[in-house]
């Protein structure tokens, strides 16, 4: 009888614990609310896609810091803001198709669900053609990505980047690092230089359908036309931010740093980055601007996109 009265009285504590009226409801309903909220940020992923180009199927284009770009970008995800490495795709040099690339920034836009922080660093070099659709020329220019199997009639332009952006889902956003040039405005580095230059010169059949017209520039889902405050366009209507190497009349540079190729963008970024985790965007902008005065680049780095992501700190999700 005494275990049997033992046991009665373990199951009517059991009982007690899980009767609904003695649990405590929460005093505001957007309580239980902001737990959610909170939990879904909590479980939301980070996913990235690194392109990297050193050599082309051209020959005559080659640069030298773009795979070493996207291996240190590589690794500075995963050791410091938590990127899984089966979430990071990369493609270099040769399997950087137009096709590939497109083909993974798919898989990015995809897999994403709400709450979920993108981001798409591309170093390789860039150019700029007159729009066209058919025979029909249009008043902007197209900035375009040279991949290595870049076809001036069929070139990977802003439209079709653009146009897998709109892909990314309500509540998910993507960062987008592009350290190249689009601008042929300036005199080309010389060859003997220790520096290169991420811009390819169209041929002169394309090259001509925009000579003599100073036309507004597409920059991957918004115009130039934008006006920027301090080399940052707000662009609130978008879910994508853009940080790009320099304005549109200058060029972006390959360079050694320590002995090492890098693109000047990136080696500043980078630095920026290891020396201080909790600086918003913005802020970041401003010292990647410093150190490439510091060490002698004329280059000025864009940052556009939603207010709300560019005032947040990088590679960290956003609560919605």
């Amino acid at each position: 009888m005494f275990l049997w009265r033992i046991f009665m009285n373990i199951i009517e504590s059991i009982k007690s614990i899980f009767n609904p009226q003695n649990s405590i409801p929460p005093s505001n309903p957007s309580e239980t609310e902001t737990q959610i909220i909170n939990i879904q940020n909590t479980n939301s992923n980070k996913y990235a896609l690194l392109v990297g180009i050193n050599k082309y199927e051209q020959s005559g284009n080659d640069l030298n810091g773009c795979v070493n770009d996207v291996e240190a970008m590589y690794k500075l995800l995963i050791t410091q803001y938590g990127f899984k490495p089966d979430n990071i795709r990369m493609l270099i040099n040769e399997r950087a198709t137009k096709q590939a690339i497109l083909e993974r920034l798919d898989w990015l836009t995809g897999i994403a669900k709400p709450g979920d922080l993108l981001v798409w660093h591309n170093s390789s070099h860039g150019s700029q053609i007159r729009d066209r659709n058919g025979d029909e020329l249009y008043d902007h220019q197209d900035e375009i990505l040279i991949t290595y199997d870049h076809d001036w009639e069929n070139p990977l332009i802003d439209d079709d980047i653009a146009e897998i952006f709109k892909n990314i889902p309500n509540g998910a956003f993507l960062t987008f690092i592009s350290d190249s040039c689009f601008s042929g405005s300036v005199d080309r580095v010389f060859n003997e230089s220790p520096t290169k230059i991420r811009y390819v010169h169209p041929p002169l059949d394309i090259a001509i359908r925009s000579y003599d017209r100073i036309l507004p520039i597409n920059k991957f889902g918004w115009k130039s036309l934008n006006r920027s405050i301090n080399d940052i366009t707000y662009i609130e209507n978008q879910r994508h931010m853009l940080l790009s190497g320099c304005r549109d009349n200058q060029t972006s540079a390959d360079a050694t740093f320590n002995g090492k190729w890098h693109g000047a963008l990136t080696y500043a970024l980078l630095n920026s980055l290891q020396n201080n985790s909790n600086l918003s965007w913005k802020d970041i902008h401003k010292q990647i601007i410093i150190k490439l005065k510091t060490d002698g680049f004329t280059q000025v780095p864009q940052l556009s996109g939603p207010s709300k992501l560019l005032d947040s700190i990088p590679f960290n999700n956003i609560k919605i």
